[in-house]
């Protein structure tokens, strides 16, 4: 059980690093100006900050849940025992 949980969320990690950019592309495929070095470093740390972001939030769920679900296992097991 908890391989599979491993699984998923690593899968899901893995399509919220892939999919957001894919969703966030732009629309207007005409010209576009190259960008600038100020532009590309303003995007080059954004981006570093929200994946930070993703992969401390994914390992503080992961270690919440793992925490919590001994005892809600047997909290469940109290109501139905």
């Amino acid at each position: 059980m908890l391989k599979k949980a491993g699984v998923i969320a690593g899968a899901a990690a893995g399509l919220m690093l892939i999919g957001g950019t894919a969703f966030a592309s732009p629309a207007d495929h005409g010209y576009t100006p190259d960008p600038t070095f100020g532009d590309a470093y303003a995007t080059f740390i954004e981006g570093g900050g929200a994946l930070g972001f993703g992969a401390a939030s994914l390992v503080a769920g992961a270690y919440t849940g793992i925490a919590t679900t001994p005892a809600l296992v047997l909290h469940s097991l109290e109501h139905h025992g």
